[in-house]
């Protein structure tokens, strides 16, 4: 069962929500949260697997309450949801950089919504196409810096080549159709990677590694 969080201050959005995921078997609502303050202190009550976070809300806004949650190294298998009524870059940003696995707008599809909640609740990250679109074409313009050498040593040639491959926006999957290795493979293979970086989650990785320059406009599709 994925348990999910529901941090808006609309209470129809919240309804709307619940409606949908509510129809899923293999999903429940636990709470719902009306403030980032209050989104906060649920999760560390509940510590659900997914937060869906409203980018505005009183008291703590959902990037504050995002940063809060993942700083919180108890609730470390949390993973959070950005939603926005506009896909504004300082928001996209800020939420990828605050540790949040996905960020999507509100006019989304249900089905979308579904299967954006089960991606990230496997530990995947995921952003809309045209967020990650946005997001690849200003990296990309911005000057390279050099990744970190010593972080780029403790990989291995196998590790380096599917950190590449990641950034370029494959999933584990299709890592382990194109390298003839297991999924289960594959997968442990990213969470070393993430873990010898740094980093929380595929999006981070992502930016991390246009912005060192270790991926090129055009990789991504």
């Amino acid at each position: 069962m994925i348990r999910v969080i529901l941090a808006d201050d609309q209470t129809l959005v919240r309804a709307g929500f619940r409606s949908i995921l509510h129809t899923e078997p293999d999903m429940a609502v636990v709470a719902e949260a009306t403030t980032g303050t209050e989104a906060v202190r649920l999760t560390a009550e509940h510590r659900p697997d997914v937060v869906l976070m409203d980018i505005r809300m009183p008291e703590w806004d959902g990037l504050e309450a995002t940063r809060r949650i993942v700083s919180d190294q108890r609730l470390d298998a949390v993973r959070i949801v950005v939603l926005t009524t506009f896909e504004q870059d300082d928001y996209l940003y800020g939420a990828i950089r605050a540790g949040a696995s996905g960020f999507l707008v509100k006019d989304m599809e249900p089905t979308e919504l579904i299967h954006c909640v089960r991606v990230v609740a496997r530990g995947d990250a995921l952003l809309a196409p045209s967020v990650t679109r946005r997001l690849i074409a200003d990296v990309a313009a911005r000057k390279a810096v050099p990744p970190p050498a010593a972080e780029l040593a403790s990989l291995t040639a196998r590790e380096t080549e599917i950190m590449d491959l990641v950034a370029a926006g494959m999933s584990n999957e299709e890592i382990a159709s194109c390298l003839a290795i297991s999924h289960a493979t594959a997968k442990t293979h990213v969470s070393r990677i993430l873990s010898k970086l740094g980093l929380r989650d595929r999006a981070q990785l992502v930016v991390w590694a246009y912005e060192s320059g270790r991926i090129q406009p055009g990789w991504l599709r």
